[in-house]
């Protein structure tokens, strides 16, 4: 009888721990957001032109191969060796195929297309004949070393050229990405011969599975010398991850090492990129048009004048990919932009001394350049908050000195600004701008588009509001919640004990509109301070929105940063914000 009874309960502690299991592989595989990509499309016939390698290179490795992508006129033009541009070499992960280069290729060439081929980038990618080396390590050194080969066959095309490339752009999707790290490990690899690294969802810090001993020694080999080798390191290196809808790699496992000497490495997850702003699976970060249109942007941004290929500064390099992948101003990217800018014209120029101010310019005629005295706002207020629904790329908020209503220069606060999905804001201190008298937001004459500016001054204390995170073990039976009654425009939340993998929260945004005939949109904006893995959602208010709480990467001890929900909201609505517990994402986090 007893030891029926014990088999009971041995039989029903399986059962609960398989339940437990499948709830968690549950959140794992299904529990994330949907696919919010663009696919990315071919205006023009994909071509793949199979480069010819040397024969002694051919027989080494008759496995691999390297192409050129092409489409069209170009492919046409292209098949006449040397070339002119600027070469980019594509490697595939994990059983990928040398044609997903089109994707990021066809951009390119769209790109170039619209320049009139001013500049212009030959995608080269490599072809490991689909080998499973996720499985099985075995290949993983000979893939590197064929990509070395590979580089130096891609740089004999531009010989006698003008401008000829002395190194390449390398993008590296899965583990195509370590394969590029692992160039740095071989004897007789000039560092040089790369001048870019980017990395798409790329296992960088341990395997997903570490199946077989070739995997972890090329691991430990690859990770080791990095570490090492930290002060004599100097490529520029992006690792891009796809957040929780990729399964297949977590995007823990992308972020690359902090390390003290290693300045010119960053690591972001695809929903915090700016224009991006989407979580992408492990095979759609390949394709993904958002990613895609950043990336070029990026790269062509990267390109010096001088010698019409990527720029050897790597602070100009870090500074276009912290542009285009970090934070983005609504400005195009300027090295050495002009911070003074002439206030000039034939402008009309209103001076607002209320605290509160919206203005919906509709044709407008004429420049206006609304002017804020600043004075006594500093008396009773600690922060200016400005925002604009109009998202070109113009400068269109400025501080005067020493004015007493106009000013005929201004120090330009454009660059300052974030640029959202609906609305570019920027949000001041002001002690830390004690020579400006004025703030000034310049509205252009336009004709037929509509759009609102807004600005407001605040105290700190009103819109920082804490809101603790629940007990880890309360199930989702019990909640903490914070209203937001004021009519303010822009809150933080600071979500306090948040900072470990395995908690998992679900925040539900309730917003409640008055008197409100047009439809409204408030962004609710993720901010994890000690790692780009922010991410937005998008609700038309009055609502009910549900957020999921969950991180990639665990806050450091010595880190004392609050993870914050930033909310751009409307004045006409009132906020309520509840937190509670997610047990089947604690158990996704846990199992992933």
């Amino acid at each position: 009888m007893f030891l029926h009874s014990v088999n009971l309960w041995n039989l029903a502690f399986y059962a609960f721990m398989v339940f437990m299991a499948t709830l968690g592989l549950w959140d794992v595989f299904f529990g994330f957001e949907e696919n919010k990509c663009s696919m990315s499309y071919m205006f023009e016939y994909p071509e793949y032109q199979k480069i010819e390698l040397p024969k002694k290179l051919a027989k080494r490795y008759p496995a691999y191969e390297l192409y050129l992508y092409g489409e069209g006129s170009y492919a046409e033009e292209h098949k006449i060796l040397p070339l002119t541009g600027i070469p980019v070499l594509f490697l595939p992960g994990n059983a990928g195929s040398y044609k997903q280069v089109r994707s990021i290729g066809s951009i390119a060439l769209r790109k170039a297309e619209d320049i009139d081929f001013k500049y212009h980038f030959d995608f080269f990618s490599v072809n490991f004949n689909e080998e499973l080396v996720a499985l099985y390590g075995g290949s993983l050194q000979k893939q590197t070393k064929f990509v070395h080969e590979c580089i130096k066959t891609i740089l004999k095309l531009y010989k006698g050229q003008e401008f000829a490339p002395k190194s390449v752009a390398i993008i590296g999707h899965s583990m195509g990405g370590l394969v590029a790290r692992a160039l740095l490990t071989l004897k007789n690899f000039k560092q040089d011969l790369i001048n870019l690294l980017i990395t798409q969802a790329t296992p960088h810090v341990a395997p997903v599975m570490p199946l077989d001993r070739f995997i972890t020694d090329f691991y430990m080999t690859v990770n080791s010398y990095w570490i090492l080798n930290a002060r004599h390191i100097n490529l520029t290196t992006l690792s891009v991850a796809g957040g929780f809808r990729d399964y297949q790699v977590r995007s823990g496992l992308t972020f690359l090492p902090k390390l003290s000497h290693h300045t010119s490495a960053l690591s972001v997850v695809s929903s915090a990129v700016p224009k991006t702003w989407v979580s992408t699976d492990h095979l759609s970060i390949v394709w993904c048009k958002q990613l895609q249109l950043t990336t070029i942007r990026a790269f062509f941004d990267l390109i010096d004048a001088d010698t019409k290929q990527i720029t050897q500064n790597p602070k100009k390099k870090l500074l276009v990919l912290n542009h285009h992948f970090i934070r983005h101003p609504a400005k195009h990217f300027e090295e050495n932009p002009a911070i003074i800018s002439d206030l000039t014209g034939t402008s009309m120029w209103v001076p607002v001394k209320v605290s509160k101010w919206t203005y919906v310019a509709y044709n407008e005629s004429d420049k206006i350049y609304f002017t804020f005295p600043l004075a006594n706002h500093r008396k009773i207020y600690t922060h200016a908050y400005c925002q604009s629904t109009m998202l070109d790329t113009n400068s269109w908020i400025f501080g005067c000195i020493n004015s007493t209503s106009m000013c005929r220069q201004g120090v330009d606060l454009s660059w300052k600004a974030e640029l959202l999905p609906t609305i570019k804001s920027l949000t001041l201190r002001l002690q830390d701008y004690p020579s400006l008298s004025h703030l000034v937001v310049y509205v252009p004459s336009i004709h037929g588009s509509k759009f609102v500016v807004d600005c407001e001054f605040f105290k700190k204390e009103t819109r920082s509001i804490q809101l603790p995170v629940t007990h880890l073990f309360s199930f989702g039976l019990s909640s903490r919640k914070v209203i937001l009654n004021t009519s303010g425009l822009f809150y933080n939340i600071e979500l306090l004990n948040f900072g470990q993998i395995y908690q998992a929260f679900k925040i539900n945004v309730v917003s409640k509109c008055s008197g409100v005939k047009e439809e409204i949109t408030s962004i609710y904006k993720l901010h994890i301070p000690w790692s780009y893995e922010d991410s937005l959602t998008i609700a038309q208010v009055p609502s009910s929105t549900e957020i999921s709480l969950k991180l990639h990467v665990a806050q450091p001890e010595n880190d004392s940063h609050v993870a914050l929900l930033k909310m751009y909201t409307s004045s006409d609505c009132q906020y309520e914000v509840t937190v509670k517990t997610s047990f089947s994402q604690i158990l996704g986090q846990v199992i992933a």
